[in-house]
C-alpha cells in the first residue's frame, strides 16, 4: 500500500481523504492531526488536479482513473466500488423559484457505477447501482439500476447490463451505509 501512495497520484488523494474523514468528529489527537491531514489533502489534490472535497460522502472502493480534472461537489453522494475517469464532474445545480428562493440539489451516486470521461451528473439526480455513464454524457435525469447511459442529453441505451467494477472491495468488511437503491427498470 506504501508503495501505491508513493506512485499513484489519485490514491494519495483517496488515502487524505480518508484520513480526514477518520479524524474528523473525533477529539484529542486526532483533532490536533486534522489540521496537518487537511493540508496534506489540498496538496494532493492539487497534485492529482483534482477537486475532491472532504466533505463528500464516499463509500469504500473509490477508484479513481487518471483523475485530470476530477471535480465532486461537496454536497454529492457516491457509493462503493465507484470508478471516475478523468474531467468527470459530480456537481451542484441551483434552481431560482421567481421569489428569488434558491434550491440547491446534488447527485447521488449508487453503488458500483462506473463514470466514463468528460462525464457530467449535476442537480437532484440518482444514478442507480451498476450504471455506467459513458464519456461526454450530460446527465441531469434519474438513470435506472443497472443502465448504459450516453449523449447529451443523456439517454439510456442498454438495461440490464452487468457492473465494471475496476476496484472491488468486500463491503462485509466495513460498517457502510449504500445510498437507497432505485427500482430497477
Amino acid at each position: 500500500m506504501l508503495k501505491l501512495f508513493v506512485r499513484s497520484r489519485t490514491f494519495r488523494m483517496t488515502c487524505t481523504l480518508r484520513l480526514i474523514q477518520r479524524l474528523a468528529g473525533r477529539g484529542g489527537l486526532a483533532r490536533v492531526a486534522l489540521l496537518p491531514a487537511r493540508i496534506a489533502h489540498r496538496y494532493t489534490s492539487g497534485r492529482g488536479a483534482a477537486d475532491l472535497p472532504a466533505a463528500t460522502r464516499i463509500g469504500p472502493g473509490l477508484a479513481i482513473q487518471h483523475g485530470w480534472g476530477l471535480v465532486v461537489s461537496p454536497g454529492a453522494t457516491i457509493g462503493a466500488n465507484v470508478t471516475l475517469f478523468h474531467g468527470v464532474t459530480i456537481g451542484q445545480a441551483d434552481s431560482i423559484a421567481p421569489d428569488g428562493t434558491r434550491t440547491t440539489r446534488y447527485p447521488v451516486i449508487e453503488d458500483e457505477v462506473w463514470i466514463g470521461p468528460n462525464a457530467v451528473v449535476t442537480g437532484g439526480v440518482r444514478v442507480g447501482r451498476g450504471s455506467r455513464i459513458l464519456a461526454g454524457a450530460l446527465v441531469t435525469h434519474d438513470v435506472p439500476a443497472h443502465s448504459i447511459v450516453l449523449g447529451n442529453p443523456s439517454e439510456v441505451v442498454k438495461s440490464g447490463c452487468l457492473p465494471d467494477v475496476v476496484n472491488p472491495v468486500d463491503l462485509t468488511l466495513f460498517s457502510y451505509e449504500a445510498p437507497a437503491e432505485t427500482p430497477v427498470g
